[in-house]
């Protein structure tokens, strides 16, 4: 058989198309090109799950991961505010691997990290030559210049949320994005599953000291994030039992932060921080900030008020909150968000600022 031209084998059929364009998403391969300038009038903006799934049936249905073209050979819906992502400072898409498929193993600057929808105990990540098994709601960790690659050794189709720093780098500080294909497919598997884990855990390696050895071109002042998979069922546990013996935050309810298992402190990576928050108890207090935050629906139904504008949201929806808009919380019963922030950025140099609202 002729081989095809690359534009033959990514063309969308005209009802993924319309999707796409209709709920504001666009498909990674077509991102990438638009990367390197700076999103002009960030607006709060949903986007409903329904729709993120129309598109991503359709891209998989469309397209197999072996026909992209090299480089960022992945099949993401991306949400897009104003032109080629969701902010300034943090890529948010979601990304689904067919049974049988593998996103072939790579690496970048870009500090990333995966937070399952939809996924499998045979669904696995693997990073830094561990395979992470992808449950619901787990978040597994990619940092800088690690190699990983996504295997679908399961008979069902795995969706999970990526979120990277990338356009930090390419719009925000301008920069030339350090990346590279692996020679192989899949990386090599060298470390048995919960390596890790096992040394970055409760106990740690007895007399060593952590201080940057993650291979790669990128060491700074900050304890670099090892490769970890932090397991919902235990996340969920706890801040449960934070709901259980403590007082809410007046503006984002019970928390907890993803920590950097290397320090036991935020910010989860030096560009972005991650919690979950559990909302139960009425309405939040309104407050603004300077800090771009994005939520992910982990489960509930309701509403955040953003600069007046309700967005109505429900589960495995996407939200943002953009820079200095007035904001706040209305859970219908009980809801769990993941949130996302850039807050670290303007922490380390004491940019960041907020405040309530009165009444």
């Amino acid at each position: 058989m002729a081989e095809q031209e690359p534009e033959e084998l990514l063309e969308l059929s005209s009802d993924t198309r319309s999707t796409l364009e209709q709920h504001n998403l666009r498909p990674l391969w077509e991102v990438e090109d638009d990367m390197g300038h700076l999103l002009d009038d960030l607006e709060a903006d949903i986007w409903k799950w329904e729709d993120i799934q129309a598109a991503i049936d359709g891209i998989e249905a469309d397209v197999p991961i072996a026909d992209l073209p090299p480089g960022f050979q992945r099949r993401v819906a991306v949400p897009i505010n104003a032109e080629h992502a969701i902010s300034n400072t943090i890529y948010v898409g979601v990304q689904t691997v067919s049974p049988g498929e593998t996103a072939p193993s790579h690496r970048h600057a870009a500090s990333a990290l995966r937070f399952t929808i939809d996924g499998h105990e045979d669904m696995k990540t693997v990073v830094a030559g561990e395979e992470f098994p992808m449950k619901d709601n787990d978040l597994v960790t990619t940092p800088q210049w690690e190699w990983h690659d996504h295997v679908n050794d399961s008979d069902e189709t795995a969706a999970w949320l990526d979120v990277l720093d990338l356009p930090l780098f390419l719009d925000t500080l301008n920069n030339t994005h350090v990346f590279e294909n692996h020679e192989l497919e899949r990386q090599p598997v060298t470390k048995s599953q919960g390596y890790w884990a096992s040394q970055y855990g409760r106990g740690r390696p007895a007399g060593e000291q952590k201080d940057g050895s993650i291979p790669g071109p990128f060491e700074g002042n900050q304890e670099p994030t090892p490769p970890y998979r932090f397991g919902w069922d235990e996340m969920e546990a706890s801040l449960r039992q934070r709901a259980d013996n403590d007082e809410p935050d007046p503006y984002d309810g019970y928390s907890l932060a993803y920590v950097n298992p290397a320090t036991g402190e935020e910010p989860l990576f030096p560009t972005m921080s991650f919690r979950a928050q559990l909302l139960n108890d009425g309405p939040t207090d309104a407050h603004f900030h300077n800090a771009t935050e994005v939520y992910f629906v982990i489960e509930g139904e309701g509403a955040t008020h953003v600069d007046g504008e309700a967005l109505e949201w429900g589960q495995w929806d996407i939200f943002v909150v953009p820079p200095d808009a007035p904001h706040h919380h209305e859970p219908d019963d009980e809801a769990i968000l993941l949130g996302m922030t850039d807050r670290p950025i303007l922490e380390a140099m004491n940019f960041y600022a907020e405040a309530g609202i009165d009444g």
